[in-house]
């Protein structure tokens, strides 16, 4: 079976998430009007409408930090994860959590990096040597 996860969620100006989505990240744009856009977001359909974005609190610790919740995320091989990582670092992006490896050695290493959009809608992005070890206990 082949999936995809769509989520929708509020953005406060829709250029300014064009130029991040898509110009920043990469995301293509898909379908959009006057009051939403969507993007093919790593494989995954986003669709940013209009509205006030919803609200996020420091409330999950994952290891030695305390990260935005809810926030959404995708896991990326990690040639690709440092590709962006070092694009976003270029950009000057202010990140929640800069790019770092989390449970080094452990099963489920992983690397991971947090920021926000534009609207201040947070976003994980990880990555792995191995992706057999996504799940790994």
């Amino acid at each position: 079976m082949r999936s995809a996860f769509h989520l929708a969620y509020h953005v406060l100006d829709l250029d300014a998430a064009r130029e991040f989505y898509s110009g920043l990240l990469g995301a293509r744009e898909g379908r959009s009007t006057d009051t939403w856009v969507d993007f093919d977001f790593f494989g995954h359909q986003i669709s940013l409408h209009l509205g006030q974005p919803f609200a996020t609190a420091n409330t999950g610790k994952v290891g030695d930090h305390m990260v935005p919740m809810p926030h959404l995320g995708v896991v990326l091989e990690l040639p690709h994860w440092k590709q962006l990582a070092h694009r976003l670092d270029a950009a000057g992006i202010d990140f929640v959590i800069p790019p770092s490896v989390r449970f080094q050695g452990q099963p489920g290493e992983q690397w991971t990096m947090f920021f926000r959009d534009p609207s201040g809608n947070p976003i994980e992005i990880k990555g792995f040597a191995d992706f057999d070890q996504v799940f790994a206990t």
